[in-house]
């Protein structure tokens, strides 16, 4: 029998120091973003909305502060514990790989939201989730992806830094190789010595816009900031994409 290797994202982000690593991820940034989305999408009170990719659901969580009914899913069985001790009737999180089905025609809004995409090795894997996604959505739903600014990235690359948080000093490297964005990271622990690694596909504008239609989405908008800023690919740190059924 054929066992699935653990590809990076299933180790990576089940670990604890990606939660120390990224811990200065702040909240008022994810509510920001929320805000700005809901003013913009205007969603109906009884609205059903999916976060994919909700990590420890701090976007599910303020969704459901403003009275939505949100549902999150995630790869990571360590993130979901710690996520589903803020469930109650209306907010529920399940560990779900993106790239299979778990509802149809069931959601509203579905967002997939700080560059928690481009993670698989092959495109058909990428049109496979963006299937999903669009099947699990509404007649007249509306799909969300927030993407960093490839360009920008690539053109401002750190290749090197060392950051250190809660005593742990991170050597991070980063490089761009056969089309994704690569990110080494070492440290040492209690004198033991750790080495994980991010790997994300550097998808453009272009990218995306040939796996929406071969997953039949369309772009109805786009932004540049979480202040929905207008995109401009030479200056914006991210890429906004809201998306309908085509």
């Amino acid at each position: 029998m054929l066992t699935m290797q653990r590809k990076w994202f299933q180790y990576w982000f089940n670990s604890p120091y990606y939660h120390i690593l990224y811990s200065q991820r702040n909240d008022a940034e994810a509510e920001f973003l929320i805000d700005n989305l809901s003013a913009y999408l205007k969603p109906a009170a009884e609205s059903r909305i999916l976060d994919i990719a909700c990590g420890r659901g701090r976007h599910a969580i303020y969704l459901n502060k403003k009275g939505y009914d949100v549902t999150g899913i995630d790869l990571s069985e360590q993130s979901i514990r710690y996520a589903q001790q803020f469930e109650q009737k209306h907010l529920h999180f399940f560990v779900h790989d993106m790239r299979k089905l778990c509802f149809i025609n069931y959601f509203d809004i579905a967002l997939n939201l700080f560059t928690s995409f481009g993670y698989f090795e092959t495109e058909k894997d990428h049109v496979n989730a963006l299937k999903s996604f669009r099947k699990g959505l509404k007649a007249d739903g509306t799909l969300v992806i927030d993407y960093f600014n490839t360009e920008k990235i690539i053109k401002n690359l750190t290749h090197k830094e060392i950051k250190t948080v809660e005593g742990i000093e991170f050597h991070l490297s980063k490089f761009v190789a056969n089309g994704k964005i690569i990110k080494h990271i070492n440290f040492e622990h209690r004198g033991k010595p750790f080495a994980f690694e991010e790997r994300v596909q550097a998808f453009k504008l272009a990218d995306f816009e040939r796996m929406f239609q071969k997953a039949g989405l369309s772009i109805s908008a786009k932004f540049g900031s979480y202040g929905l800023e207008e995109f401009d690919e030479n200056k914006s740190d991210r890429l906004i994409l809201i998306c309908k059924k085509a």
